[in-house]
């Protein structure tokens, strides 16, 4: 059991200073000695837990997006009502990328470029991290709080979509300075769109039709002298 916490925490090392070299210098210009010399080891060492500087890029997102999942299921088990687990995962989006900008850097700007970390296990991790928000937005559907018209995946690729774009934004522009001030004008502007609208009150109206008056007819004109 040491042995294998030890080595748990040795790939961690390497992964944190892997995300910190990446997001400095970018995947095409980092290499591994830089993640050596960040993470206090050596080359060999790096060897002994990756075989490549692309798959040490591509295990950055899976251990993170699998204990983000399961933060947020903690979270949520206390949270009453769709509408309000919505508010909270936004948070939980917005104050993660806030709070780890080198992550951001790395899984927004390297690896959304790159096709064959669509094939890796850390790929499935982070889409069963936006599923929970897909099933939250089902959850709403069906016990009536949201829209029965609404397409779910497309209310999560625009939740997710707005939510990167800003993240994005404040990589290479530095704004928003503070992602986590957008959550509730996100959530307001998605809630207004799926929450399910009261039926119309019906209303009776009563016409009155009145007879046109009818204009005298004219006299004859008299001449003038």
């Amino acid at each position: 059991m040491k042995t294998s916490s030890k080595s748990e925490l040795r790939k961690q090392q390497i992964l944190t200073a892997a995300e910190k070299v990446f997001a400095k210098k970018g995947f095409q210009e980092a290499t591994i000695s830089d993640v050596g010399r960040e993470a206090g080891l050596s080359e060999a060492t790096i060897y002994e837990y990756f075989s490549s500087k692309e798959e040490l890029l591509f295990s950055i997102p899976g251990e993170t997006a699998k204990k983000t999942r399961e933060d947020l299921k903690h979270i949520l088990r206390h949270v009453r009502g769709a509408a309000n687990k919505i508010r909270s995962i936004i948070y939980g989006y917005l104050w993660f990328y806030e709070t780890h900008p080198d992550y951001a850097s790395v899984s927004l700007l390297i690896l959304k470029q790159n096709r064959k970390f669509l094939e890796t296990q850390a790929y499935k991790d982070v889409k069963k991290l936006s599923g929970l928000l897909t099933e939250v937005l089902q959850e709403g559907k069906n016990k009536g709080e949201f829209s029965q018209e609404i397409d779910v995946y497309l209310v999560r690729s625009c939740i997710l979509g707005t939510i990167e774009h800003n993240v994005i934004r404040r990589i290479l522009l530095g704004k928003p300075q503070n992602l986590t001030d957008l959550t509730d004008p996100l959530t307001d502007l998605v809630l207004n769109g799926i929450l399910k609208k009261p039926p119309l009150e019906t209303m009776d109206f009563h016409v009155t039709v009145k007879p046109a008056t009818q204009k005298k007819p004219a006299g004859p004109k008299k001449n003038k002298r």
